[in-house]
């Protein structure tokens, strides 16, 4: 049989940890998923990406696996004598409905439980824009094979937050019950939002006499443009809150806005306009740099 080193695929070290684990194949997730991505073999890459999670980020999945001994990625090897003995006679074929047979069943090597067996739990990568994570989205989801799920994503959802669909995993067998599905949420980057959690920021560049004078300013929402009103004396980084103006939340209420401020300088003057800047120069006792003395 052929040996997957699912550490190197995952790009960690063996002793990586379960968190490092989890980001490393967010980002593969993300990088090759078909529905985004723009590589050639992203199909091929994706899957072998979700195998090499989907035993990794198992305790007992991993300890079995670790205990094949390490081998050169596609070095034909045969597990270590006592291995059978250790993961199946051993017992760990009863914790938590593990399945190593289905496990290793790329190796070829596992040898098939008897009686009903629980079906594979999948776990996908699913990408969504800003706005159909405010509203909800129904999506269509390829499991490989020829198999396809619809998912309702609820209004709601967070980048990087993690929904199990009960059920809709891999099919049992001689009996067994259906593996779930569990959907890994990332949001698609958005031109103005930045999400953290249900709070959105927003950059909102002021022209300096809207800074030091105070404005009422009109600045974009998820539900539309709104008006703010910026005190006089404002500074560049201050941050102003709008409340409720965020994601929703799953139940009920939502998340803030907040508008960072910062202080934009004209690019282009007419003759006027540089003259009213002189004079301003001229008047002002102003010193953005007095704290350096």
């Amino acid at each position: 049989m052929k040996y997957k080193d699912y550490y190197k695929i995952l790009g960690v070290e063996r002793g990586a940890s379960d968190e490092e684990i989890k980001k490393a194949y967010r980002r593969l997730a993300r990088k090759y998923h078909p529905d985004v991505s723009k590589e050639a073999d992203a199909k091929e890459r994706f899957q072998e990406v979700s195998e090499a999670y989907e035993t990794l980020k198992d305790k007992d999945k991993r300890t079995a696996y670790d205990g094949l001994g390490s081998f050169r990625p596609g070095q034909d090897f045969r597990p270590p004598p006592d291995w059978s003995e250790r993961f199946h006679a051993g017992g760990m074929d009863d914790l938590g409905g593990i399945d190593l047979s289905d496990l290793f069943a790329s190796f070829g090597g596992a040898r098939a439980r008897q009686g009903p067996r629980r079906g594979r739990d999948y776990e996908v990568g699913v990408h969504i824009g800003l706005h159909e994570a405010a509203h909800g989205a129904e999506v269509t989801l390829d499991l490989g094979g020829g198999r396809r799920v619809q998912a309702r994503i609820p209004k709601g959802v967070t980048d990087g937050e993690r929904l199990r669909l009960r059920g809709k995993g891999g099919a049992g067998a001689k009996g067994g019950p259906p593996g779930d599905l569990y959907l890994d949420i990332a949001l698609h980057p958005h031109p103005l939002f930045k999400p953290n959690g249900h709070d959105l920021y927003l950059d909102v560049p002021l022209a300096p006499w809207e800074a030091a004078l105070g404005a009422e300013v009109r600045i974009p929402t998820l539900e539309g443009q709104v008006t703010m009103k910026v005190p006089a004396g404002s500074k560049g980084g201050q941050r102003l809150r709008l409340a409720g103006k965020g994601l929703p939340r799953p139940q009920a209420g939502a998340g803030d806005l907040y508008a960072v401020l910062s202080v934009a300088a004209p690019s282009v003057l007419s003759e006027r306009e540089k003259e009213l800047f002189e004079e301003l120069r001229k008047e002002s006792k102003f010193n953005p740099r007095g704290h350096f003395e």
